[in-house]
């Protein structure tokens, strides 16, 4: 019977990638941790790591042990989830990650809901992007995350993951005037801005690819003079006509528009948002009653000024 902490340790390892980002996440010495991988090879009667340079890897055989791991784990977390749906009061604690523009618009609301429905239910969010968030999920550091996913760019899909969706959020083009000569047409629209500053999100975000690949297929190489994960200062570079951006209706969490908003070209126009949890975790009571609260928050469709002023 190999021993499951140390087969986490091997699990942890595939996920975080170094000795020492697995010590440091377990707040373990580096030198405990590779003296438990190597008892852990002892057992198993097979080499589990090989050197790479300066770093280490998984063997063929450590893959293997890895993936029955998984297998273990979903099963202990539907054990969890089961005992915790056998309880009155929902305890424990909920970690929550989720990029911007959604812990800004849905996840006070949800929030509220939860403390109300459950005091005695403790949750921690952080705000990340979902490229750090959802391998982080992975590894055991949040139990949901909110995600996006934008039109012809779909995401990765783990297969120890399990996703949920909560809206279609509109994607619009932010103007940094109230009008671009010829722009009769979403396409024409887009092509206008051809020459002027944009703002866009940081080079290897998933948004970053999706819109230069939109201004790619529109004939064009955007000039883009910021960069930043901060929507709220997308909004603020355009209402100041300094660039011209790509924004989500979740911006205005349902205010009036402050810049023209003219509409994408047809199948560009609105991005996936949805919840993450690991697969075997998505009965339990807690990611329940988070995922219920999050789909209250979002509520019927209000604000019809951005379908009027597209």
């Amino acid at each position: 019977m190999f021993d499951l902490h140390r087969l986490r340790l091997l699990r942890e390892l595939k996920h975080r990638g170094t000795l020492a980002a697995v010590a440091t996440a377990l707040s373990y010495a580096p030198s405990s941790v590779s003296q438990q991988l190597s008892q852990l090879e002892a057992e198993v009667g097979v080499p589990l790591l090989e050197p790479v340079g300066r770093r280490v890897r998984l063997t063929e055989q450590a893959e293997i042990l890895v993936a029955h791991t998984e297998a273990v784990l979903e099963r202990l977390e539907r054990a969890e989830a089961d005992i915790a749906t056998s309880l009155t009061d929902l305890t424990g604690t909920l970690r929550i990650a989720s990029f911007q523009t959604a812990a800004l618009a849905l996840v006070p609301t949800a929030l509220s809901l939860l403390r109300d429905a459950h005091p005695h239910l403790r949750v921690h969010v952080t705000h990340m992007e979902p490229e750090g968030a959802l391998p982080a999920l992975q590894a055991r550091d949040f139990d949901l995350v909110l995600a996006e996913e934008y039109p012809g760019n779909p995401n990765p899909r783990p297969a120890e993951l399990e996703d949920e969706d909560l809206l279609d959020d509109p994607l619009h083009l932010a103007l940094p005037q109230a009008e671009v000569p010829g722009s009769k047409t979403p396409l024409a629209a887009l092509r206008a801005l051809a020459d002027r500053p944009w703002v866009m999100e940081p080079e290897g975000t998933s948004a970053r690819h999706w819109a230069m690949t939109l201004c790619r297929n529109a004939g064009f190489e955007p000039d883009v003079r910021f960069e930043t994960p901060d929507l709220l200062l997308h909004l603020r570079l355009v209402e100041q006509k300094h660039a011209a951006a790509i924004l989500p209706d979740l911006v205005w969490n349902g205010r009036r528009p402050t810049v023209p908003l003219r509409q994408l070209p047809r199948g560009r126009r609105t991005r996936r948002i949805f919840t993450v949890v690991r697969r075997g975790s998505s009965r339990h009571p807690a990611i329940q009653a988070c995922r219920a609260a999050l789909l209250h928050a979002v509520g019927p469709p209000t604000n019809k000024a951005y379908r009027q002023g597209s």
